[in-house]
């Protein structure tokens, strides 16, 4: 097929979009649409497009903040500028100016001058959608991402090794590690809880779904799991109503400032707000399994080795360490997930491990891998449950 009849049948599939397409099919046409675009695009535009695409979140957060979509979208017709400005407090030229941002990115359609009407993207980040706070926390995450260069200019080119002392120090010129200057801040406090739960719900299969929960519990432990880092409980919850059966206490940990959201728990789970790099509290003691979700990728070797050696003491001879975790490939990463490893280097000075550099983190910390689960149905952003046990007590995996 030539240029120009693909070019006409793609118009002409964009106007009329089918109405039934799985999320394989359109996988697969999202990733031949790119490697035609990388075939097609010439080097300055692919160098103007990489260098450039930092700017579109950053029109995005504004475009929040000033209250831009939120009217847009409200009105339902065409809005101009100058009431755009109006309703968000702000100057009438600094809002055309990232209007033209948001209309180049198709979030809003220009109709005449400085006129404008809210396209159906721009719901995705209206009041009320969680993508809206998704598009909040990104935003944090950009600063130190952005001094990445600068900071191993005068540091050397050597990786970040401790989260307290990293890129985010560097770039807020702060002592604070992250989830400090994060607790000092409501608004993107909130907008992390949220984006934290879009990313559990984006997972496909929760981490019971695939490993033997029936098989490797006792229905009756006194407490049965002890969730470290757990936000404000998501998993346990859900955990709770898959097997009533397993009638065992749980328990979820994280910072006071977190699980303060915490509300409406059912019977049968306990909240214990602690820092996870202090002792662990001795009433956590002897729980079937510790688990730990997303959490150690947000520290360096040197910090998760000490998050897993206070933990080392609650455990007893069957208990089982679980760390359900977004496992790199050894090869060929994907763009999304490289750059979430980028976000992890210059936020927490930490990685996202492969399968080997995680068994190497264990047998750091006195531990020995003992299984690796998968989920059956991989998509994008599916977690991997690695389970350890102390190295006394464990068989060679």
């Amino acid at each position: 097929m030539d240029v120009a009849s693909l070019t006409r049948s793609l118009a002409q599939f964009a106007a009329t979009p089918p109405s039934n397409v799985s999320n394989a099919e359109r996988i697969a046409f999202l990733l031949a649409c790119e490697e035609t675009r990388l075939v097609m695009e010439s080097p300055l535009e692919a160098t103007v497009r990489l260098m450039f695409g930092g700017f579109e979140s950053v029109a995005l957060r504004l475009a929040i903040d000033m209250k831009l979509i939120d009217q847009g979208v409200a009105a339902g017709s065409e809005i101009t500028a100058e009431t755009l400005a109006s309703g968000g407090g702000a100057d009438v030229l600094l809002v055309s100016r990232i209007m033209r941002l948001l209309v180049a990115m198709k979030v809003f359609a220009e109709t005449g001058p400085q006129t404008y009407i809210a396209k159906p993207l721009a719901r995705t980040w209206a009041l009320g959608s969680p993508l809206r706070d998704a598009a909040i926390h990104v935003s944090t995450q950009l600063p130190p991402v952005s001094f990445l260069p600068q900071y191993f200019e005068e540091k050397g080119y050597n990786n970040p090794a401790d989260a307290f002392d990293g890129p985010f120090q560097y770039a807020h010129k702060s002592k604070e590690k992250f989830f400090d200057w994060l607790s000092e801040r409501p608004r993107n406090q909130d907008a992390f809880n949220t984006t934290m739960r879009i990313q559990r719900m984006e997972r496909g299969e929760d981490w019971f779904d695939y490993y033997p929960v029936e098989e490797k519990f006792l229905p009756h432990s006194d407490i049965q799991i002890v969730d470290i880092g757990g936000n404000i409980g998501y998993d346990l919850v859900k955990f709770r109503k898959r097997f009533p059966s397993l009638t065992g206490k749980l328990t979820f940990e994280d910072l006071p400032s977190i699980i303060d959201s915490a509300s409406e728990l059912p019977e049968g789970i306990d909240v214990v707000g602690h820092d996870f790099f202090e002792p662990q509290p001795t009433r956590l003691s002897n729980a079937q399994a510790y688990y730990l979700k997303n959490v150690l990728h947000d520290w360096p070797d040197k910090q998760a080795r000490l998050n897993l050696q206070n933990i080392a003491p609650l455990m007893s001879r069957d208990s089982l360490l679980l760390i359900d975790e977004n496992a790199l490939p050894d090869e060929n990463v994907g763009l999304y997930a490289a750059e979430l490893d980028l976000i992890m280097m210059g936020v927490f000075a930490s990685l996202d491990r492969t399968t080997k550099q995680f068994k190497e983190l264990f047998e750091s910390a006195g531990f020995q891998m003992t299984g690796v689960y998968r989920t059956r149905d991989y998509v994008t952003g599916s977690g991997t449950l690695f389970e350890a046990k102390l190295k006394d007590w464990s068989s060679d995996y």
